[in-house]
């Protein structure tokens, strides 16, 4: 029997025609009006869709479709939003010719994962917020970039926890006719598609668009019905567990995003890998140089090496993807023949100088051959460069660490995207609507000052409220399925004080992020929290790996701890953390906690996104804190002191914790004159605002990627394949003459 798709789309009023096109650019997420918009809608629906306007367009009444329609108020909204989309997208920098920092050039930007918003669930974590704010400060700037991502039938997993509080799993079906996608197609019509072959599949891999403001994101996606079932699962989940699948999903990403990029005409002269997973598109690039250009592999590496730049986020070798010969063999084998590439050649640039046999060599680190296909390496912080030098000087070796050729670019945040309404509205009516555009500006910022105090703090409050609201109402839902008393249940409907200093601590589970060392001495917690006249608060959220039992054995800990009588109602845990209860938590909290073990954080950029908002920021001397950190800003865990015995470590550093928060955050926060307002913590807001913001964002992020990496190398791509690629020819030759005499 035959098995029919439809796709059955609601019937929208000619009125309403304008907010397909609004609904189909993320540019909305980052746009309170449009949200506003797409929320008048139905309130109830808006929540029950994941805030995904198109799901909640198909499930609102035809009714409703029609007495909006003829909603005077909506329609100008309406207008208002769509008109303020058509100028965002027609007053393009790019197009202005000399304005534009790369005009004429074309930059691919590649990620296993993008969190654009919670609309489009293909992200995990830090990585994939990082590459989503990219994306969108690049969007603003009007850099002529594309992205490249995979597109996963099932995303990340959803988390929720049993009665003793251990975490599990469970993955959802995602619907791309209900996303913010469209599916690439050519003039005829049909989708255009690419082949790769992995093993003795010829698998073949389509994509889909969603428009992030001017970028184009294409995900690419092998789930069809023209690849075989064990084919289809490539594209199944985000991280899919198994060294086998994790190949097969790297090598549809870095060869199929080149040779789908080509497909459509886009033949962008820089790459961006942002981190390893990406790296075979170096492969794939050389191949085509070889085939293009007749050169060997060697010249053709050298070629394509002058346009690649490689993003590093990983401080430790235990998160690099490695993969044996053996496995290479098996799945890239075949195309690497078809190539007229020998494996052995693709190993070799996958270890580091130290590897001289290639029968010695054990795995191929995918880290490795980023480094040695790129031009321009980095990390993503001061401290993390330094890391990274260190990390990688065997690529490089005989080479003094300072000297390896790994700089580094901070990360930052896209301040739009997680700036609360509250903070925009005081913003534009203080610094001028100007702030919106110059994010980076730090004499736009200095007017931060202008904001009375009372003004500030009443909003700072309202943020709180909010958060405390949301628990209240998310919490006795995941405690009834839990399997949890009913008294319990009640109580979830009353936890958290709103006067109260409330603490935040959301990020993935892993061991090293210490999500428990605030628990280390019960007794002196409880005095802090419990303090009658100062009482504190402190609200979790965050997942573990799905193999990661000792991660999970901190949920576990912490939800044990949520039970105890002293910490009922003053320490809560919120499940299925996702960009929705990140942007609430970032908001609300007064105090944002971060004590990884230095220096194991590369940056952090979740601890960025308070600060815009009015809260401050407790850390470790890691990542980015170890470069921004004064005590005119924010407060610091410990001295900067790298330990080797981790039991004293966690003994310092939780001893510390106790004392910022009894000596200094806790009077400081409660010190109330007039109008009930904590002037030297506003203070201290302000200080934090005016110094960070500007530093720690994506428009500057991206902008320092622009001087420091794109255009040198683009310089240096012209130089390279200049007279039918002389200069590659000429630098192969020169090089294996010197490792000769080496």
């Amino acid at each position: 029997m035959k098995v029919h798709h439809f796709s059955v789309v609601p019937k929208v009023p000619e009125a309403l025609s304008p907010l397909r096109e609004i609904m189909f650019n993320l540019w909305w997420t980052w746009n309170p009006e449009a949200v506003d918009l797409f929320r008048r809608i139905d309130h109830d629906m808006w929540s029950k869709s994941s805030h995904n306007p198109i799901l909640m367009l198909g499930k609102v009444s035809q009714q409703r479709l029609m007495e909006l329609s003829e909603d005077l108020a909506f329609l100008a909204h309406m207008k208002r939003v769509h008109g303020a989309l058509l100028e965002y997208l027609q007053n393009c920098p790019s197009q202005k010719g000399s304005e534009c920092p790369l005009h004429g050039s074309c930059l691919a930007y590649f990620s296993m994962e993008y969190a654009i918003h919670e609309c489009l669930p293909i992200y995990s974590g830090g990585l994939g917020a990082l590459a989503g704010d990219h994306v969108k400060s690049a969007s603003d700037l009007g850099l002529p970039l594309v992205a490249v991502g995979l597109l996963y039938r099932q995303g990340h997993y959803h988390q929720y926890l049993s009665y003793d509080g251990w975490q599990k799993e469970v993955y959802l079906e995602n619907d791309f006719h209900n996303m913010a996608v469209t599916l690439v197609r050519g003039e005829d019509g049909s989708p255009v598609t690419v082949d790769v072959r992995i093993g003795d599949h010829l698998v073949k891999v389509r994509a889909w668009e969603a428009k992030v403001g001017r970028v184009p994101l294409y995900l690419l996606d092998v789930n069809f019905d023209d690849n075989p079932d064990e084919v289809r699962e490539i594209t199944s989940r985000l991280y899919a567990p198994g060294a086998s699948i994790r190949l097969q999903q790297e090598i549809v990403l870095g060869v199929g995003g080149v040779r789908f990029l080509t497909k459509i005409g886009l033949g962008p002269c820089i790459f961006h890998m942002n981190e390893g997973h990406s790296a075979f598109l170096a492969i794939e690039r050389a191949s085509m140089a070889m085939r293009d250009y007749g050169l060997n592999f060697e010249e053709a590496i050298e070629v394509i090496r002058a346009g690649n730049i490689f993003t590093t986020h990983t401080p430790v070798q235990a998160g690099i993807d490695h993969f044996t010969p053996e496995l290479l063999r098996s799945h890239l084998g075949r195309e690497l023949s078809e190539m007229g590439i020998a494996l052995e050649e693709v190993l070799r640039l996958g270890v580091g100088d130290s590897v001289a046999d290639p029968k010695e060599i054990k795995d191929l680190s995918m880290a490795v051959l980023a480094i040695k296909t790129s031009i321009y390496r980095n990390g993503v912080s001061r401290l993390h460069g330094e890391v990274s030098r260190r990390m990688w000087a065997d690529v490089w070796r005989g080479t003094p660490a300072d000297e390896v050729p790994i700089g580094h670019v901070t990360n930052g945040i896209h301040v739009r995207t997680w700036l609360s309404d509250e903070m925009a509205r005081l913003y534009y009516r203080y610094l001028g609507p100007q702030w919106m555009n110059e994010t980076s500006s730090s004499k736009v910022w200095e007017r931060i000052y202008d904001i009375p105090d009372n003004e500030l703090w009443r909003a700072k409050e309202r943020l709180k409220q909010r958060l405390i609201g949301f628990v209240r109402r998310t919490l006795p839902k995941q405690l009834a399925r839990r399997g949890c008393s009913q008294s319990e249940i009640l109580s979830g409907e009353q936890v958290l004080d709103p006067e109260a200093l409330t603490i935040g601590f959301a990020r993935r589970f892993a061991t090293y992020k210490r999500a428990t060392l605030i628990f280390r001495d019960i007794e002196r917690l409880s005095r802090i929290l419990n303090d009658k006249n100062r009482p504190v608060q402190i609200v979790f959220a965050g997942k573990a790996h799905p193999a990661d039992d000792e991660g999970k054995k901190f949920i576990q800990q912490i939800i044990k701890f949520c039970r105890q009588k002293e910490f009922r109602d003053k320490v809560v845990f919120v499940e299925d953390y996702d960009i929705n209860i990140a942007r609430y938590l970032v908001q609300g909290v007064d105090v944002w906690l971060n004590n990884p073990r230095r220096p194991l954080e590369a940056c952090g950029t979740s601890g960025m996104k308070v600060i815009p908002n009015g809260g401050l920021h407790l850390s470790v001397l890691d990542g980015w804190w170890d470069e921004a950190y004064t005590n005119e800003v924010g407060w610091a865990i410990g001295n900067g002191e790298d330990q080797h015995d981790y039991e004293a470590q966690d003994q310092l550093d939780s001893f510390d914790i106790y004392e910022v928060l009894e000596q200094d955050i806790v009077p400081l926060f409660y010190d109330r004159v007039e109008e009930e307002v904590p002037t030297r913590w506003v203070k201290k807001m302000k200080v934090a605002m005016s110094t960070l913001v500007p530093v720690f964002n994506t428009d500057r992020m991206v902008s320092q990627y622009v001087e420091q990496y794109y255009k040198p190398a683009i310089k240096f791509k012209g130089r390279i394949s200049a007279e039918n690629h002389r200069a590659a020819t000429h630098l192969t030759k020169w090089k294996q003459k010197v490792r000769a005499a080496w």
